[in-house]
């Protein structure tokens, strides 16, 4: 038996979303049955200081041996680092991997994968041109409940999809849960490209694209028509964005077939906490429907209601539909290894782009959001816009 194929990895940032994903790559693969790669963490940086990124590392349990750098420009140079997390916020995505890039590291970008369509095409064509390996690090999309979902579509267990339906909102009393300076939280600040739709509204997309996109064959996919409704905040960014897709072939079909993305600041997809409100995702289709719980960036439960006739009403009403079929997919850790070993693989077996989420997808989900934005009249200051490189932000 052939040894496990290792990835160094480095971290670029040191918040909560970097400490989640480190602590995911240093669980054993073996509790998720992943026994053809691992991972390793060479080195993390902070862009405030070496000890800031020493603590990150000290938090993380990573071993004594990873390097902490008080810079970015440190990081990609360090030749004991193959891959490169950016966990930066959005509004430094291109910046950042750009400059990963430009100094020959593989990268895996958080999502939103950048501002805007026109940077996201500027990144694919330089990874493109110094082969380099390059993934938006959308999460989800490899959790084995997605796959599983994916699959009951392209196998038509849920005949021709319609319809979907994917919502990703939390309600708050915004004013007072931001205080004073609540311009400047990042969820609302422009200068971090802060609003409802590039930090929650990427999940609800997701599921659009990846039940109705992803599953049809890469030949016939066809990018959505987009309608969509903004309420923006004091700040100009958006608080709350209804979005309309309808893409023009769909799986098993030659219809077309509609996606309603969802997303709030002022009102919870879960008010209660417990899912009484049902589903975060309806999937439909002409037998029978799938639904997700939430939320939507992590779920562990779904089922699927087939389009039956022949089943006693009175048990219906009783919610005894004997019928419906419940899955659950427990998740032994927060569930970021799965995109991480993806990563592993793609690099290991020379790979540029994964087919899970491949680069042209990425980059019709930008033109999605960008259209969003413009009907909404969403944008972002021309520093964090452009596709200039470098630029001091």
């Amino acid at each position: 038996m052939s040894s496990p194929y290792t990835i160094r990895w480095g971290i670029l940032a040191t918040g909560g979303i970097a400490e989640k994903f480190t602590k995911d790559l240093l669980l054993d693969p073996s509790t998720r049955q992943v026994s053809d790669v691992k991972h390793a963490v060479a080195a993390a940086a902070s862009s405030s200081s070496a000890s800031r990124a020493k603590q990150f590392l000290e938090t993380c349990k990573c071993p004594s041996s990873a390097k902490a750098y008080g810079s970015y420009e440190e990081l990609v140079k360090d030749p004991d680092v193959d891959i490169i997390y950016v966990a930066t916020p959005h509004s430094h995505h291109y910046q950042n991997t750009m400059l990963c890039l430009l100094n020959g590291k593989h990268v895996l970008c958080e999502k939103a994968f950048t501002v805007n369509a026109a940077q996201a095409k500027k990144l694919v064509e330089t990874a493109k041109e110094k082969k380099l390996f390059l993934m938006e690090a959308v999460w989800t999309r490899f959790f084995p409940l997605s796959i599983q979902i994916r699959k009951m579509i392209e196998d038509g267990t849920i005949g021709s999809v319609h319809r979907v339906i994917a919502d990703l909102s939390f309600g708050q009393d915004v004013e007072n849960t931001w205080g004073a300076d609540g311009a400047k939280h990042r969820m609302v600040n422009m200068d971090l490209a802060g609003g409802a739709l590039l930090d929650l509204g990427i999940y609800p997309l997701t599921w659009c694209f990846q039940t109705i996109y992803h599953t049809v064959p890469a030949a016939q996919r066809k990018p959505p028509t987009v309608t969509a409704s903004i309420e923006r905040y004091t700040t100009g960014a958006d608080e709350k964005t209804s979005m309309i897709l309808s893409f023009p072939s769909a799986p098993h079909g030659k219809h077309t077939a509609h996606a309603i993305a969802l997303t709030n600041f002022r009102v919870a997809t879960d008010p209660d906490g417990h899912y009484t409100s049902g589903p975060a995702i309806r999937i439909q289709g002409t037998k029978g429907e799938i639904q997700v719980s939430g939320p939507a960036f992590r779920p562990t439960h779904y089922r699927f209601i087939p389009a039956e006739e022949d089943i006693d009403p009175q048990r219906v009403r009783q919610g005894q539909n004997p019928k419906v079929k419940e899955y659950d997919c427990p998740i032994p850790g927060q569930g970021m290894f799965w995109e991480a070993d993806e990563c592993a693989r793609c690099v290991r077996d020379g790979k540029l782009e994964s087919e899970g989420m491949g680069w042209e997808e990425s980059v019709v989900i930008m033109e999605t959001m960008d259209e969003v934005r413009r009907q909404g009249g969403v944008k972002y200051p021309e520093t964090i816009e452009t596709t200039e490189y470098p630029v001091s932000l």
